[in-house]
């Protein structure tokens, strides 16, 4: 089942001090009632944009009902 999910998040650049920010919702599929840690939102937001884990932060994640 899928989930939608409000989210806020830093894409840091490769140049230090620089990120962009996004905000919007994102749709996952995963059990309803399962909850992510914030480092697994990351993870899965870093694959989505082909960077590496540690370019995003995390700044908001709300579930959407």
């Amino acid at each position: 089942m899928r989930a939608k999910y409000y989210t806020r998040f830093l894409l840091r650049s490769a140049e230090p001090g620089f990120a962009d920010e996004y905000s919007g919702v994102v749709e996952l599929s995963h059990a309803v009632n399962q909850v992510l840690e914030p480092h697994e939102i990351e993870a899965v937001l870093a694959e989505n944009f082909h960077r590496d884990q540690q370019e995003v932060e995390l700044l908001n994640w709300s579930r959407i009902h």
